[in-house]
């Protein structure tokens, strides 16, 4: 009976499966997820063609979808002011030093919660993600009173110190580390190596996921922050990018083709650096985020 019934059971085979495979050459997971890239990308996609429109198509209604033809008034504009490039080497400065600080400090930090303990441990670790709900307008003040007490206000020191650590990176390197067999370590330790030989010759070699997700979004959080430098800088050399362009919106007349051609160039680095390192923050994620 069960002989029979199994023989009227016809399970797919493999020539079907090849068959729809040549019928439909994706995952049709595809049909779905290709619209909402688009979707998301859109954004992009204007920025990036209103960027090489003039001023009257952009400020045209019905707005115009295609440029008459590839306009590079806005580029020259941009790139012709003598204070962007200024601005761009100061977002450069603030945002490698915050990604490097932030590499070092949150892989300190995280090995050590993650590896050690000690008294108090999991309530500094508690205390630590505790900041992470405070919202940014109630620390602020502080931070401005304590950069005015340093001395650092007007200066690029004022945006670079508050952003050398943040206990997202620590978090996410205390995660990761959790994710790593212990025994790599312990044959290491055997050995006669120091706590800070195998985090550098044993650790840090398999934690390139999560040090690249380190990076990347501290990169993108300080290359995109505008609320701090506007609150902390004053002078426009020591303006970051973001904060500089602000400048070319004008208050009778804006110069659209400008504004899109600076946002075009702004947002080129962050672009590049998350495509840069997208199988590295995947890996990441997958592999940070499952123990506790």
């Amino acid at each position: 009976m069960i002989a029979h019934a199994q023989s009227r059971i016809r399970l797919p085979s493999n020539g079907a499966a090849a068959a729809r495979r040549r019928r439909l050459p994706f995952s049709a997971w595809h049909l779905l997820l290709a619209p909402l890239a688009l979707l998301f990308a859109a954004p992009l996609i204007w920025l990036t063609l209103s960027s090489v429109m003039t001023d009257a198509e952009i400020n045209k209604f019905p707005p115009t979808l295609w440029p008459s033809g590839v306009h590079l008034d806005g580029y020259r504009f941009v790139l012709s002011n003598a204070k962007f490039p200024t601005w761009f080497v100061n977002s450069l400065i603030v945002s490698g030093t915050a990604v490097v600080s932030n590499l070092a400090f949150g892989t300190l930090g995280g090995y050590a919660f993650a590896r050690m303990r000690f008294i108090g441990s999991r309530t500094m670790l508690v205390m630590m993600l505790a900041t992470l709900v405070v919202p940014f307008q109630l620390t602020m003040i502080p931070t401005f009173i304590v950069m005015k007490w340093l001395g650092l206000i007007d200066t690029l020191g004022a945006l670079i110190v508050p952003a050398l650590v943040t206990p997202f990176a620590v978090f996410l390197m205390r995660q990761f580390f959790l994710s790593l067999p212990r025994e790599l370590e312990e044959a290491a330790w055997i050995d006669g190596c120091s706590t800070l030989r195998v985090l550098w010759q044993i650790v840090l070699p398999l934690s390139r996921p999560a040090l690249s997700t380190v990076a990347v979004l501290t990169f993108l959080t300080t290359w995109n922050d505008l609320t701090w430098p506007l609150i902390a800088i004053n002078h426009d050399s020591t303006y970051t990018l973001q904060l500089g362009m602000t400048t070319f919106h004008g208050q009778h007349q804006t110069h659209w083709s400008a504004v899109m051609a600076g946002n075009v160039i702004t947002v080129a680095p962050v672009l590049l650096a998350f495509l840069g390192a997208q199988k590295a923050f995947i890996e990441s994620i997958a592999g940070s985020g499952l123990k506790g």
